[in-house]
């Protein structure tokens, strides 16, 4: 077996015991990036010279037994909105093209200290406003399926270097279903987190009150080993949870018997292609086949989440992109008469077409004469959809249904129909406006051959539950899906 078929805990353990050696590990990620790169453009930053430094200095501390974690010595992606410490973060905007953050997000030191190995930063949406990697100021990824489509976005970048083994595990950050989406249509595991449960500490926002960062792995049992390293409480952000359940790894077993499942007649009416309803509702099945209670029932406010997500989101992103102003960092306009004619030119050539368009969406709902009627609306909207959550998890343990109406649409297709891109996050964006956990599972492919995820939604907290329906499914379908 090559070194790159290995899963991440797999690499670890022949590190760990000599079969291998933590810069054969990363040698053999920039073989495979030499290969790929140039067609599939998972990456922004990957610096072979400093990778392979990295991994040396991992490797001297793997022998002397300073690190013997279920992660070290193993390569690992981050995307690039997520502030690593001399190394580029650009957020794959023009504005940020020169900013080399001097500190990292907590995310990342929580990862150095588990012993894993920053290969470089990967590709993404401009500021991860966007749901297919094209929005990037670099150029877009493609989906190692079908290098005509899409790999989804905003982490897209994360999901494809994964799935084309450019890493062994990769973090992504989710607002709106930014890592189960593209989790989906690479056909990888996707896992955002309950909000607070991994730091937004370094990570650039988007959207402050749906942020959060989360795994994209080979296998179940590493996102859990992943999520279980990034996790923590830190003080440095107001919104990180302090008393929560961090065992995740404990929860890799294969029993989901009398565990009650629900489906929301919502997620499978008009919009939803055959081929993922097929897909997910056989899913289900095998859930049922293996002891759970599976159940369908009406969710409701479904056909509110969007109007509300894209309110709350631009809102909140007019505000926290107003830094970028071309006076303490990032991009700077050449030629410009005053402080605000310096302001204006700086913010339009610096932001691309997307991020415009959701900063002017977002100034106009919180104006004075719209803030009312939009602005508040849409967050009275958010407390009804997690009520109507709390509601549904007072009946089940998890919820289950489609990532997205479709599989990967190709490329060029959702640039040119905006509004149609923001339905296809109809799925969810709840999970984010509710706080909730989710993951993406592969559970099949379409007629086309492009991967099919199975979405598990549970309530606040329960990544744990999650954890083990998604390892249950996994194991039951493995020999299945090859």
């Amino acid at each position: 077996m090559s070194i790159l078929d290995c899963t991440a805990v797999e690499l670890s353990e022949k590190i760990k015991s000599g079969e291998c050696t933590a810069v054969e590990a990363m040698e053999a990620v920039f073989e495979r990036i030499g290969e790929k790169e140039e067609a599939y453009h998972c990456y922004i930053t990957a610096d072979k010279d400093a990778a392979l430094k990295r991994a040396g200095e991992v490797q001297k501390r793997i022998e002397a037994g300073e690190l013997a974690g279920p992660l070290a010595g193993v390569p690992v992606a981050v995307k690039d909105n997520i502030c690593t410490k001399g190394i580029l973060t650009s957020c794959a905007s023009k504005m940020l093209m020169n900013f080399v953050p001097p500190y990292s997000a907590a995310a990342v030191e929580n990862l150095e200290r588990a012993g894993a190995v920053l290969i470089g930063k990967a590709n993404m949406d401009e500021f991860a406003m966007g749901s297919t990697t094209e929005t990037s100021y670099y150029g877009a990824t493609k989906n190692p399926a079908d290098p005509g489509h899409v790999p989804g976005g905003s982490s897209g970048g994360s999901a494809a270097a994964v799935a084309l083994s450019e890493c062994f595990m990769a973090l992504g950050s989710d607002t709106g279903g930014s890592i189960r989406q593209p989790a989906s249509y690479c056909g990888v595991v996707g896992l955002k987190p309950t909000y607070g449960m991994v730091s937004r500490y370094g990570l650039i926002a988007y959207a402050s009150s749906l942020d959060q960062i989360g795994p994209l792995t080979k296998n179940v049992a590493d996102a859990a080993y992943l999520l279980e390293a990034v996790s923590s409480y830190d003080e440095k952000d107001s919104t990180s949870v302090k008393e929560a359940d961090r065992d995740f790894t404990s929860a890799l077993a294969e029993d989901v018997r009398g565990m009650r499942i629900g489906v929301p007649r919502d997620y499978f009416g008009e919009g939803l292609d055959a081929d993922v309803k097929e897909a997910v509702l056989a899913a289900a099945g095998k859930f049922k086949e293996a002891g759970a209670v599976v159940e369908e029932f009406d969710l409701g406010m479904v056909e509110y989440a969007v109007p509300a997500y894209y309110t709350i989101a631009t809102a909140e992103a007019s505000s926290n992109l107003e830094r970028f102003d071309g006076i303490k960092y990032g991009y700077r306009t050449k030629d410009f008469e005053g402080l605000h004619n310096m302001y204006k030119k700086t913010r339009s050539e610096g932001f691309g077409a997307e991020v415009k368009r959701r900063i002017m969406l977002g100034s106009f709902v919180l104006s004075s004469g719209y803030y009312d009627a939009y602005y508040l609306k849409a967050l009275r909207t958010k407390a009804l959809i997690k009520k109507a959550f709390d509601e549904a998890f007072a009946k089940y343990d998890l919820i289950l249904g489609p990532v997205a109406p479709s599989t990967a649409p190709r490329l060029g297709e959702s640039l040119s129909d905006p509004l149609k891109m923001y339905l296809g996050d109809i799925y969810t964006i709840a999970v984010n406006l509710a706080g909730l956990p989710g993951i993406s599972v592969p559970c099949g492919k379409d007629k086309n051959g492009l991967p099919i995820g199975l979405q598990l939604i549970g309530d606040c907290f329960a990544e744990k539950k999650l954890i083990r329906a998604a390892y249950t499914y996994e194991k039951l379908t493995t020999a299945e899906l090859k």
